[in-house]
């Protein structure tokens, strides 16, 4: 089953790397560009933190 939308989508999003050969920085860069003179207000999040798990010791939690 075959999205418009997502097909439309990919189709711009090829055309765009074909225009900069497949250069990863250059279209990141052109991207970033956009974002800018868009005026569009760039919000940006704290990372997660992540609470770390106490692994489970097999051996130790068998046997007591």
């Amino acid at each position: 089953m075959n999205d418009p939308i997502v097909e439309e989508v990919r189709m711009h999003r090829m055309e765009h790397t074909e225009k900069f050969h497949g250069d990863l920085a250059a279209i990141c860069a052109d991207l970033q560009s956009v974002q800018r003179t868009s005026g569009h207000e760039i919000v940006r999040f704290a990372p997660k933190k992540i609470k770390p798990v106490k692994a489970f010791n097999r051996r130790s939690d068998a046997h007591g």
